[in-house]
Parts: C-alpha cells; structure tokens; sequence
C-alpha cells in the first residue's frame, strides 16, 4: 500500500443501543456458567459475535432451542412479541437487551394499529428488526424498500401511517417517504423521525470526507443494514472507490493516497485500529467530526435486578466483596469491555 493520510470520519462505531447490548451480555457470560443462550446474533458483526461464541454463547435462531432454565438473551435488533412471551414461559433468567429506539417504533405499529391504521413500513426483507416490527401486528402492516414497492400497495380505505426500520439511510427513506406522500396525502408519521440518530450522524460524518477521499474503507459486516447504508452513501457522495471490509485481512493491497474510514454501528473501535495500522499512513490520521454523541441507555431492567440482588448477596455473605465485575455502566465503554474478553 501506499497511503498518504487516513481520514477518519466521526463518530463511528458502536451506538449506545449496541453499547447497551454488548455490556449487558458480557456481564451474563461472567454471571452465569456456560452456555448462555442469545436468540439471533446480539449484534451483526462477525468478530463481536465470535468472540461472545467462544466464551460460551450460544446463538439461535428458535427460543425453543433453548434448554429450560438456561439464560437467555434477546438480541438488540428486537424480538416479535410471540418471541418475547416464549422466552418467558422457558423458566431461565430472560434479559431483553432490544435497542430503545427499536422499542418506540413497536409501539408506534401497535398504537396505530390498534386505531385503525394501514401502516407503511420502510424496511428490509428478512432483517431482524423488520420481522420483530412485522409480527407487533401483522395483519395491518406493509413492508416496502422501494418506490415501487409503494406503488403496489393495496387502497383500503383506512388512514395510512408510515413508520421505518431504524438503520434506514437517509437516502433510501427519503424516496419511499416522497413516493407514500403522494400517494397517500393524509400520511400520518411520528413527530420524531424513526431512523436512529447514530446512523444519521454516521452517514453525514461519512458525507463530510467522502469528496476528499481517493478510497474509503468501511469496517463493518455485510449482514449489518446500516454499514450497508454507509457503503452506498459513500458512492452516492462521490467517493472514488468504496471498499466494506470485515477487518484490515480484507484491504486490497493497491489502496493509495487519501483513504476515507469509518465503521458500522455495529463493529468496535478495535476493529478500526487495525485497519489503520494496516493502512499504515505515512502523514498520520486526521479525525474529521460531524457532531458528538453523548447518548446513553441504562442496562435493561431485568439486568440492573440481578446486578442489585447479587450486590445483596455479597454484602451478606461476603462482605463490600463481589462475586463478578462492576456493573456495566456509562463509563466504560463497550469496545473496551469487549476487548477485556478476548484476553
């Protein structure tokens, strides 16, 4: 390679849905003897998810693989309500590590549903998150990814509600959002947009270097719906080669001069660290920042439970000692807590 400077686009990364997840696992991996269960992958990253797999995590795909009584986690991407009262009734230790943001869009489907709405749903066939928000209330909604998606939807003569997968670019929502308009001009949406903030931001970070660039890298795996996004923002911002890599094993060897990175909000900033040390620049790294995330959410309420009733077994038994880690908490960040496992 011959790489003059790397532009390192900001922020990047972990999200604090993921941040979320990520420390709440590990501290279910410390928690309990192995194997914990994780119904889907507790993030769509191929190293965050090995390495949870080679602690003991078993990933599935049907709640009804699970052992009875064994721990359970739901993914982040949310789980359909079928999914959710069946790990339930498993009898295990049950954490529900679904994104917030996810949450708000499952309850926008079953409010509007419940009040007569036809609901749009700008999403991905098969993806996670879509087939959680699907099955709210199945008989009401329409999944859609394009224009002419929109222009073959039924007319029911009911009021119309447009509501969206998360990880969206912007891109992609903004023709089907024009497109239901039109045809629908009574459209009812939420008074806060359903794309997540942190892929907002990730895609106009991207935006701001991708002119400048000769190549831009972007860390993440493909089965990621908005490392995909970075990746066409990146063409359609006019950079000149788009690259979307695993990990720095996956460069291409001919990358030269001005090389755009940024990662998913699903792959860790260890993962980003490699790939610049294998870009190797020779006139170092400038970090170019759109704005700063400060966002926050709390482990889940099932977690923060067990986290104070181990607190009150080690105070009785052994003391001020504890049994496991600290809690996972808004100071340590997730990338760190990951990296910790993997030692």
């Amino acid at each position: 390679m011959d790489v003059d400077k790397v532009l390192l686009a900001a922020p990047r990364g972990f999200c604090a849905g993921v941040e979320m997840a990520i420390k709440a696992l590990s501290w279910m991996v410390r928690a309990f003897e192995p194997p914990v269960y994780c119904y889907h992958e507790i993030v769509h990253n191929r190293l965050v998810v090995d390495r949870f797999r080679a602690l003991g995590v078993v990933f599935v795909d049907d709640v009804s693989e699970v052992p009875p009584g064994a721990p359970l986690m739901l993914s982040a991407h949310g789980s359909a309500p079928e999914v959710v009262e069946a790990a339930s009734r498993h009898g295990g230790y049950v954490v529900d590590a679904v994104c917030p943001l996810v949450t708000k869009v499952h309850h926008e489907v079953k409010v509007r549903a419940g009040k007569g709405y036809s609901i749009i749903y700008v999403g991905h066939e098969g993806h996670d998150e879509a087939v959680g928000t699907m099955a709210v209330a199945p008989e009401s909604i329409h999944l859609v990814e394009s224009e002419d998606d929109v222009a073959h939807l039924p007319d029911t003569g009911q009021p119309v509600a447009l509501l969206a997968q998360t990880t969206l670019s912007q891109r992609d929502w903004a023709g089907v959002l024009e497109a239901s308009r039109q045809r629908f001009p009574d459209l009812w949406m939420p008074g806060r947009s359903d794309l997540c903030f942190a892929t907002t931001n990730r895609q106009s970070a991207l935006v701001q270097i991708a002119e400048r660039c000769d190549a831009v890298v972007v860390i993440g795996s493909a089965n990621s719906s908005n490392t995909v996004a970075l990746e066409k923002m990146a063409r359609a911002a006019g950079a000149r080669r788009v690259h979307r890599v695993n990990g720095p094993e996956e460069l291409p060897e001919d990358l030269a001069g001005t090389v755009g990175v940024t990662a998913g909000a699903s792959a860790p900033e260890e993962l980003v660290r490699s790939v610049i040390e294998r870009l190797a620049p020779r006139h170092g790294v400038e970090e170019v920042a759109a704005t700063t995330e400060d966002e926050y959410f709390p482990p889940p309420r099932e977690l923060r439970e067990l986290l104070t009733a181990i607190d009150v077994v080690a105070s009785l038994t052994l003391g001020a000692s504890r049994t496991a880690p600290a809690a996972p908490d808004r100071d340590v960040a997730a990338s760190e807590v990951l990296a910790a496992l993997g030692t």
